[in-house]
């Protein structure tokens, strides 16, 4: 669907819902695959939103469950919790325990107790078990509902028991192999078991050495794995070996949508949770310690350069160019430091390839800082007809770049190296120390050539 055809669709259904015209706004979304009707109501605001989701759970609660899965945690509390009791758990109820999982731990512990109380046995206790592990780990994210047969099932066995099953597990791509106690043995996937004859035990050909993790393996060690082996499905063992559930390919996609934002908006000095469409107040409280902790940074550079203020007074000049030099050296240290915090996400950069990591990035800036230092010396040179001010923008330029490669990459990797998530405490660090180190720099050389 385009952009403009969207747009005249989220015009229409907010239109009706504020009219109370509800009914006409669900014979529009019944038409609709769950994640678009997932993308309309984020469209929507306040009270058509909470109208038009409460309407589509009480006809059709199975799209309302699986287009709730869609939406994200932060629109589960503003959805359910207007919702009657007895509706919320038809939602769970449509929902695989997984999802059910996710949705109840974003609920207020009321609630979310009578709803775990009122679930139907086995549903319940399962969706309890999933929330007993640690959130952002395997086990939070895992299905217990997997297809797992004993290792002297032959191929016919194996078929016969998929066919009449397969409708109670989430993903039935790989056979799982265990014995009498639940320890995983092997695993099969579909093509082995179409292609081997019907007589033969899953034992002769099932694969030993299967990748798996643990129910507390970090969910971003599980998302890795998944795209380096190009599995569809990860197992999950306890302490023992034995097999609990799987983690699906469609919960990976989720958790590297989760963990992208996270970064990006570490980056950034903002929370997780926030979003353009979310509460005012709770954005103040999200970026507001960062806006204090970069006042606090420039409130340092400032002392700087009041420590040169003599100079600055006699060679004007410098104020007027001076942020140049604070750009491009702020510049050249957030391209170094995207580069690196991104490969260390992705596993790719380990302490010990560091240092090579290091001199290459200061490489890369000097040659950057060559080209525009003297660009820049150039203009400033013709534009105050002064060779020692060109001098100065130049070499500063070139120096301040090559601080702001150094330290965009070696503050990430130090931080690594102290397990602290590079993401989150890089941006702080990396500005502040390139800004105060240019401006001295910058402002020495000036005393060295300009002041009088």
């Amino acid at each position: 669907m385009n952009q403009e055809r969207f747009d005249v669709l989220i015009d229409s259904i907010g239109k009706l819902a504020r009219r109370g015209a509800t009914a006409h706004a669900l014979n529009i979304l019944e038409k609709m695959r769950p994640v678009e009707v997932a993308a309309v109501l984020k469209a929507l605001q306040g009270r058509p939103r909470e109208a038009t989701f409460a309407g589509l759970a009480e006809r059709d609660p199975e799209k309302a469950a699986e287009s709730l899965s869609e939406l994200g945690p932060e629109f589960v509390r503003e959805l359910l919790e207007p919702l009657p009791v007895d509706r919320t758990l038809q939602l769970l109820a449509a929902l695989s325990k997984d999802d059910a999982a996710g949705l109840v731990d974003e609920l207020p512990e009321p609630l979310r107790t009578e709803l775990l109380e009122r679930l139907q046995d086995e549903h319940a206790s399962d969706v309890q078990e999933l929330l007993n592990f640690h959130t952002e780990t395997a086990g939070r994210i895992m299905t217990p509902d997997f297809f797992a047969l004993g290792e002297d099932v032959t191929v016919s066995e194996a078929i016969a028991a998929l066919q009449k099953r397969s409708e109670d597990f989430e993903m039935s791509f790989y056979v799982y192999v265990v014995d009498e106690r639940s320890h995983l043995l092997g695993v099969v996937n579909m093509r082995q078991l179409l292609l081997n004859s019907p007589s033969t035990p899953l034992r002769k050909f099932m694969s030993t050495d299967v990748i798996k993790v643990t129910t507390a393996t970090d969910q971003e060690e599980v998302a890795r794995l998944v795209a380096n082996y190009n599995l569809i499905a990860l197992p999950v063992v306890d302490a023992e070996n034995r097999l609990v559930g799987i983690v699906t390919v469609d919960d990976i996609i989720d958790v590297i949508k989760e963990e992208a934002t996270e970064d990006i908006y570490a980056l950034a000095g903002v929370e997780a949770d926030d979003r353009a469409t979310g509460s005012s107040w709770q954005s103040v409280r999200s970026r507001l310690p960062w806006l204090l902790i970069s006042l606090g940074t420039a409130l340092l550079a400032a002392a700087v350069v009041n420590a040169y203020r003599d100079v600055i007074g006699s060679a004007i000049v410098l104020a007027v160019l001076m942020p140049v030099v604070l750009a491009m050296g702020s510049n050249a240290a957030t391209q170094s430091m995207t580069v690196v915090v991104r490969s260390i996400g992705l596993e790719n950069l380990v302490w010990s390839v560091g240092v090579r990591v290091i001199v290459k990035e200061v490489t890369v800036a000097a040659l950057n800082g060559a080209v525009i230092g003297l660009l820049a010396g150039l203009a400033g040179w013709l534009w105050f007809s002064s060779l020692r001010v060109g001098v100065v923008i130049a070499v500063a330029l070139l120096l301040n770049t090559m601080v702001g490669g150094l330290v965009g990459a070696l503050v990430p990797i130090t931080l690594k190296r102290m397990r602290v998530d590079p993401a989150i405490a890089s941006n702080v660090f990396v500005i502040t120390l390139t800004v105060i180190v240019g401006l001295v720099i910058y402002l020495w050389m000036g005393r060295l050539l300009l002041a009088k």
